[in-house]
C-alpha cells in the first residue's frame, strides 16, 4: 500500500514538472530574447506565444511530438519535443530577411495584416535600425534601399519617394503630421529632427496616402513610431533600457544615446536622449578623372583676418571644410492605464541642431572666387507636446478609438554674407501648429470593417528679417522670407472600408474631404506688390480603391488606385527668395491645389519559406502641378534682388507631370546562417513640355549578403546609383555647375543647335557610382554587442543626385550598444 502511494506521488511530481516546463527563445546573432514567437503543434490544435522575455509555456505541448516556432523576423524552426529537451529547453532562431505575415499601422492608422493592404509598404524594425547604425533618420530611410536621399549639406537629408520629395511627401510621428505651412518645393532637412535611436520602428507608404493623411501625401508617407511602453507582466516595477556610443571616421562622428523605460502596473515612463557631434566631412579620392576633380574638391576656403575676408588654399582639398554640426534630441513619454481598456499618454519631443553650414552655397563661385563668405542655417528647433487618449472597449460607434491633441513649435533661420561684404543677413521663421486627430475602428463582422476619423490643424507663421554690419554692429530691417503673421488651417473627414470578399480577395475603398484656409498679409515696406494680401479657401476631395488577391498563402497581388493632393501653403503663395544664382521667386496669388492620380500594381511571392520576390510598377499623373517656372512680376521678367538683376520665377500650376516607375526585390534565406537580399528601383518623369522632373532619382538600389555565425553577424553589401545623363537632367538643375559634371561632347552638340532648341547647354550630368561596404556585429552576450564597419571601401569620390555635398569616403564606424 505504501509502495503504491509513493509511486503515485512520484508520478504526480514528474507530471507537474513536465506541465510547468518552459522554453527560452533567443536571437542566434545577439542572444537577446525574442518576444511574440508563435508556437504551434503540427496538427495545429494548440498554440502558445513567447513573453517579452522570450519564455514559452510548453504545458499544452508536453505530449506533442513536433512543434513549429514562427516569427515574422526570424526563420521558422520545426523541432521535436525530445530535441528541445536535449537542448535544455533553449532555442536559438536565425534572423530572416523574408519577413512573412507582417502587420502594418500606416495604411489605416490601425494595425492591419499586410496581406490585407493593397499599398506597397516597407517596414523598418527597431532591430534593423540598430544593425544599420544610421547617423540620422534620413540615413535610416536610405538604408532600406528603396528611399532615395538628397543632401545639400551634411546636416540634411531630403527623402524622394516615387519621384516626389519635399512638400509632396509626408512625415508623420506617432500619427501626427510634421509637415507645416512653410515646407517648400526645394529640398528639406526636417526629417533629421526624428531620432532613429528612439524608434520602435517605421513604415514607408509608397504612393498617395491622402485619404488617410491629407495634404502633401503624394509621393508617399514616412510614418515613424517612437519607443513603446513595456508594462510588467505582474505587479512588480519594471526597469529596462538601452545605451549606445558610436564613432565614425568619415565625419568624426561622436554620438551617444540612452533610453530607459520605468513601468509599474498602471503607469510607465520612457526617457530617450541622443547627442551627436559631426566634424567636417572627409570625401573619397577615387573614381573621378583629374579633369573633373575641381567639381568635387574644396580647393579654397574663406577665412577672416583683421576684419577682412581672405580666400586661402584648403590644406586638404578632400576635406569639406565648414560642413560639421551637432544635434540634441530628447523624447519623454508618460502613460497611465486608466483601466484595462483606456489609457492616457503624454509625449514631449524636442530636437535642436547647432548652426548648419549650407555647403552647396559655400561652393558656389563668382569670377573664380567663392560667392559667399558665410551661408548657414541657424539652429533647427522642433518641439512637440502631444496628448493621446485611447479606448479599446467596443460599443456601437467603435471597437477602438484614439484622440490626439498636439502642439508643435518649429524654428528655422538662414544667414548669409557675400565675399568681401560687411553685411550679414538674417532671416528667421517660426511656425506654431495646433492639431487634433480622432481615429476610430469598427469591425462589423469577420469580413467587414470601417476606419474613419477627423483631422484639423491651425498654424501661425511668423517671419522676421534683419541685417547687421559686422564692422560697425549697425542693424537694419530687411524683407522677411514669408509674410509675417500668416495663417493656415485645415479640416478633414475621412472613411475607409475593408471588405473580405472571400478567402482570396480583399477590397479596400476610402474617401476624404479636406477644407483649407490660407491668409498671407504683405507689407509695403519692402516690396511694392500689386496686392496687399493673399487669401485662399478651398475644398479637396480624395478617394482610393484597392484590391488584394491572395491566390495562395504564399502569393499576394495588389491593384491600387488612389488620389493625392497638396494644397498651396504659405511657402507656395507668399515667399520671396533667391532660388538659385540669378533668379528670384516671387508670390503667386493664383495658385490652386495640385492633384495626383495614381495606379499601381505590386506582387509578393514566397517560395518554400526560403525566398520572397517582390515586384511592382506605378504610374502617377500630377495635374495642376505646382512647379517653379519663369514668370512676370508687374509686367517685368527681371527685377533687382539683393543687389543683382535676377530673373523672375514663381511657383505656378503649369499643367501636368507624369511620373512612372518599377521596383523589384529578392530576399532569400539560403541556409540557416546565410541570407541574401537585393532591391532595385527605377523612376522616370516629365512635365507637359517633356522636360525631366526635378525629383526623379536615377536608377538605385542595394545588394546584401548576410552571414550569421553564432554571436557574429557579417553584412557585405553594395550600394549603387545609375547615371542621369544631360538630356535627362531637369531644367531646374541646369546652371548648377558647382554640383554636376559636364560632358563636353554633349555641350558641343547643343552649341551647334539654334538657341531656341538647346537643352542643358553646359552638358551637366550626374554620374553613376557604386560603393562596397562591410559590417560586422559581435554579441558579447544578450545585453552587450559591438558593431564595426568599413564603408566605401574603395574610397569612391561621388555625390548622390541633386546633392550639394559629396558623400563620405572610406571610413570606419565603431559602435557599442548595451541593454538592460
Amino acid at each position: 500500500m505504501k509502495r503504491s502511494i509513493l509511486l503515485f506521488l512520484t508520478s504526480v511530481m514528474v507530471f507537474s514538472q513536465l506541465q510547468a516546463q518552459t522554453l527560452k527563445v533567443a536571437d542566434k546573432s545577439t542572444g537577446k530574447p525574442i518576444a511574440n514567437v508563435s508556437v504551434i503543434n503540427f496538427s495545429e490544435t494548440k498554440t502558445s506565444l513567447s513573453s517579452k522575455h522570450g519564455v514559452v509555456d510548453l504545458s499544452d505541448f508536453i505530449k506533442s511530438d513536433t512543434l513549429v516556432f514562427y516569427h515574422t523576423a526570424f526563420q521558422t524552426i520545426i523541432i521535436s519535443v525530445p530535441e528541445l529537451k536535449e537542448a535544455n529547453y533553449k532555442l536559438e532562431m536565425f534572423p530572416s530577411v523574408i519577413h512573412l505575415k507582417e502587420t502594418v499601422v500606416s495604411a489605416s492608422r490601425w494595425e492591419q495584416k499586410k496581406e490585407e493592404v493593397p499599398m506597397h509598404i516597407v517596414n523598418i524594425s527597431n532591430r534593423e535600425i540598430q544593425l544599420m547604425e544610421p547617423q540620422t533618420a534620413a540615413d535610416m530611410l536610405g538604408g532600406t534601399g528603396q528611399v532615395f536621399i538628397q543632401k545639400s549639406q551634411m546636416g540634411g537629408g531630403s527623402p524622394m519617394l516615387r519621384g516626389f520629395a519635399s512638400n509632396k511627401v509626408l512625415i508623420v510621428v506617432d500619427g501626427i503630421r510634421m509637415n507645416n505651412p512653410i515646407y517648400r518645393h526645394g529640398n528639406l532637412q526636417n526629417v533629421i529632427s526624428v531620432d532613429p535611436n528612439s524608434l520602435a520602428g517605421s513604415e514607408v507608404i509608397f504612393g498617395p496616402g491622402s485619404v488617410i493623411y491629407g495634404s502633401d501625401a503624394i509621393g508617399g508617407v514616412m510614418d515613424f513610431h517612437t519607443l513603446k511602453h513595456q508594462f510588467p507582466e505582474d505587479d512588480t516595477l519594471n526597469f529596462s533600457g538601452n545605451a549606445m556610443v558610436r564613432y565614425n571616421s568619415g565625419n568624426q562622428e561622436k554620438s551617444g544615446h540612452f533610453d530607459i523605460n520605468i513601468a509599474g502596473e498602471k503607469w510607465s515612463s520612457i526617457t530617450s536622449i541622443t547627442a551627436s557631434d559631426f566634424s567636417d566631412l572627409q570625401m573619397g579620392k577615387n573614381g573621378v578623372s583629374s579633369d573633373n576633380l575641381d567639381q568635387f574638391t574644396k580647393n579654397d576656403v574663406v577665412l577672416r583676418y583683421d576684419d577682412k575676408d581672405s580666400v586661402v588654399p584648403n590644406y586638404d582639398p578632400y576635406l569639406a571644410r565648414f560642413s560639421g554640426y551637432s544635434q540634441l534630441i530628447i523624447l519623454q513619454k508618460l502613460e497611465y492605464k486608466i483601466n484595462e481598456n483606456k489609457s492616457l499618454e503624454y509625449a514631449f519631443h524636442y530636437s535642436s541642431t547647432s548652426n548648419v553650414p549650407r555647403y552647396d552655397r559655400l561652393i558656389e563661385t563668382k569670377s573664380g572666387l567663392p560667392k559667399y563668405a558665410q551661408w548657414y542655417y541657424g539652429p533647427q528647433e522642433w518641439m512637440m507636446h502631444a496628448l493621446k487618449y485611447e479606448d479599446h472597449k467596443a460599443n456601437a460607434m467603435y471597437d477602438e478609438m484614439k484622440v490626439q491633441l498636439a502642439y508643435q513649435d518649429y524654428t528655422e533661420s538662414r544667414h548669409d554674407r557675400k565675399l568681401y561684404a560687411d553685411i550679414l543677413r538674417h532671416r528667421t521663421e517660426n511656425v506654431q501648429m495646433l492639431s487634433l486627430n480622432a481615429d476610430f475602428f469598427k469591425s462589423f463582422d469577420a469580413k467587414n470593417a470601417l476606419f474613419y476619423g477627423f483631422e484639423g490643424t491651425m498654424s501661425k507663421v511668423y517671419s522676421y528679417g534683419h541685417q547687421e554690419n559686422i564692422i560697425t554692429d549697425e542693424e537694419d530691417m530687411v524683407a522677411p522670407r514669408y509674410p509675417d503673421n500668416s495663417d493656415y488651417s485645415t479640416a478633414a473627414l475621412y472613411a475607409m472600408y475593408r471588405h473580405l470578399l472571400n478567402a482570396k480577395f480583399t477590397m479596400n475603398a476610402g474617401v476624404r474631404m479636406n477644407a483649407v484656409y490660407a491668409f498671407a498679409p504683405f507689407s509695403s515696406t519692402f516690396y511694392d506688390f500689386p496686392y496687399h494680401k493673399i487669401e485662399m479657401t478651398g475644398l479637396a476631395p480624395n478617394a482610393l480603391a484597392g484590391l488584394v488577391y491572395n491566390p495562395s498563402k504564399t502569393w499576394q497581388m495588389n491593384l491600387n488606385f488612389s488620389t493625392g493632393y497638396r494644397a498651396p501653403n504659405i511657402d507656395d503663395i507668399g515667399k520671396v527668395f533667391d532660388s538659385e544664382p540669378g533668379a528670384v521667386v516671387v508670390p503667386n496669388e493664383n495658385l490652386q491645389p495640385e492633384y495626383a492620380y495614381n495606379l499601381d500594381f505590386s506582387t509578393s511571392k514566397t517560395i518554400e519559406d526560403m525566398i520572397r520576390i517582390d515586384a511592382g510598377a506605378f504610374y502617377t499623373v500630377l495635374t495642376n502641378a505646382m512647379i517653379r517656372d519663369d514668370y512676370q512680376f508687374d509686367g517685368r521678367d527681371s527685377i533687382m534682388y539683393d543687389g543683382e538683376m535676377s530673373a523672375v520665377q514663381a511657383i505656378q500650376n503649369v499643367g501636368r507631370v507624369d511620373v512612372y516607375g518599377a521596383f523589384a526585390g529578392i530576399y532569400a534565406d539560403l541556409y540557416r546562417n546565410i541570407s541574401f537580399k537585393s532591391q532595385i528601383n527605377y523612376t522616370a518623369g516629365a512635365d507637359q513640355d517633356g522636360n525631366p522632373y526635378r525629383h526623379v532619382p536615377p536608377l538605385f538600389g542595394q545588394t546584401h549578403l548576410l552571414l550569421n555565425f553564432g554571436n557574429v553577424k557579417i553584412d557585405a553589401y553594395a550600394v549603387y546609383n545609375g547615371e542621369i545623363s544631360p538630356d535627362k537632367l531637369s531644367p531646374e538643375e541646369h546652371g548648377k555647375t558647382h554640383m554636376y559634371l559636364s560632358k563636353a561632347d554633349y555641350a558641343a552638340e547643343q552649341a551647334a543647335l539654334p538657341e531656341s532648341e538647346r537643352f542643358n547647354e553646359e552638358g551637366l550630368y550626374s554620374p553613376a557610382w557604386m560603393t562596397l561596404n562591410l559590417k560586422l556585429n559581435y554579441a558579447m552576450n544578450e545585453n552587450l554587442y559591438i558593431s564595426v564597419a568599413g564603408e566605401n571601401l574603395t574610397d569612391q569620390l561621388y555625390r548622390t543626385y541633386s546633392s550639394g555635398i559629396p558623400a563620405m569616403g572610406r571610413r570606419v564606424m565603431l559602435s557599442l550598444r548595451a541593454s538592460f
